[in-house]
């Protein structure tokens, strides 16, 4: 296989797995209707529509619920890898564009954030792609010290030796306003409530629970995986994800069994993230070993190699959607959506995405907000394109 072919192929399989990503976080937050808590009474409900609404439910969380969020995490350090890559070739530091570049984050965080109860997680990017940013110019063996330290969430097992009590949580109250003034139906103040207790809270949870550390790992995990070379077709790295598969699969169980019995203390925080990272990496190399594999699993995959060119507009345009979909804002279907309901109007969210992003993609190269992005990024310089997996 030659080189062209071979890049060809790792840009497919990035922004099919991406886009899988994207659908993910889509399909978790129709179960949540976009953090607007509110649901059918069950006891209105034929008891078949309950059962079917609670394994509808317990299905979503258990595949993609913290695993979505690390996938994406995950191929924003690959992201990096390559806008750094493409510009060191021609002599440039990423570096402080990229810095530059997670400012803009934090606007398209804000955007989000403003329709969508709960904070941004595009906001702990934006904070944590600074790790990135240092580490560029590291060699493998610091970057991997980094990546493990940060994986074994040293804060939450400090929180735990120290005896804290996860009642004591800063984000717990915030969710209690949040839920408060999304159900007053007062739209003014839900975007002010959303852009400062909202991101406040996300941003806290991410901090007590161990998403913070997680993310930042998972970044410099995605950017080892680009310096490696490690979305190419060949046998070396089909061997490795058969690997990653395989250990992963392994101490998965014992670690989800652990965090259960653990669950009220930080330390169920810790084997929390753990179990999730674990499941993540069944996930991807599960995904990149049937891109590779299967032909039929290949051409599925289209509709998603397009959702994913185009995952930063596809991802805010979900907050509108479901927004305008489920609160009181729009047409207010969460008190008539259970969770089964809740899956077929995200599906329909899916559909429309798709049908504008192959729309948008026959006249354009990138996406709306990527477009935007992209411009921004580049802005007062010479230079015109650059290539990237985004």
């Amino acid at each position: 296989m030659n080189n062209t072919v071979q890049s060809k192929s790792r840009f497919d399989v990035v922004d099919a797995l991406r886009g899988f990503a994207v659908l993910a976080i889509l399909l978790v937050h129709s179960q949540e209707h976009f953090m607007y808590f509110v649901y059918p009474d069950s006891s209105t409900l034929p008891e078949w529509l309950n059962t079917l609404n609670g394994m509808v439910h317990d299905t979503v969380f258990a595949m993609f619920a913290g695993k979505s969020y690390a996938i994406f995490a995950f191929l924003f350090g690959l992201t990096f890898f390559i806008q750094q890559r493409s510009q060191e070739k021609e002599g440039r530091d990423f570096g402080f564009r990229f810095l530059w570049r997670l400012a803009w984050l934090v606007v398209f965080a804000c955007i989000n954030a403003s329709i969508f109860p709960g904070g941004d997680v595009l906001l702990l990017y934006a904070i944590m792609g600074v790790v990135l940013f240092v580490v560029r110019k590291w060699d493998m063996k610091s970057i991997t010290i980094l990546s493990v330290i940060m994986l074994l969430q040293p804060m939450e097992w400090a929180m735990y030796f120290i005896g804290a009590s996860k009642a004591d949580q800063l984000n717990g109250p915030l969710y209690g306003e949040i839920f408060k003034y999304s159900t007053e139906g007062n739209f003014l103040d839900f975007i002010k409530g959303n852009l400062t207790i909202g991101q406040k809270a996300s941003f806290m949870w991410a901090v007590e629970n161990g998403r913070m550390f997680q993310t930042g790992g998972l970044f410099l995990l995605g950017y080892m995986a680009g310096k490696l070379n490690r979305f190419a077709e060949n046998d070396l790295n089909k061997n490795f994800w058969l690997k990653v598969l395989m250990i992963s699969a392994f101490i998965y169980v014992p670690i989800a069994t652990i965090q259960g019995l653990t669950k009220d203390s930080y330390a169920g925080s810790v084997f929390d993230m753990w179990q999730k990272l674990a499941f993540t990496f069944v996930i991807v190399p599960s995904f990149i070993l049937s891109y590779w594999r299967f032909t039929q699993f290949r051409t599925m995959c289209s509709s998603l190699r397009t959702y994913g060119r185009m995952s930063l507009t596809n991802y805010l345009s979900q907050s509108l959607l479901g927004m305008l979909i489920f609160m009181p804002y729009g047409l207010n279907l969460a008190p008539k959506a259970g969770m089964a309901l809740s899956l077929i109007l995200a599906m329909g969210i899916f559909a429309i995405q798709i049908l504008f992003s192959n729309y948008w993609f026959k006249r354009n190269t990138k996406g709306p907000l990527e477009m935007l992005w992209h411009k921004i990024t580049w802005i007062n310089s010479s230079k015109t394109t650059v290539k990237s997996a985004v």
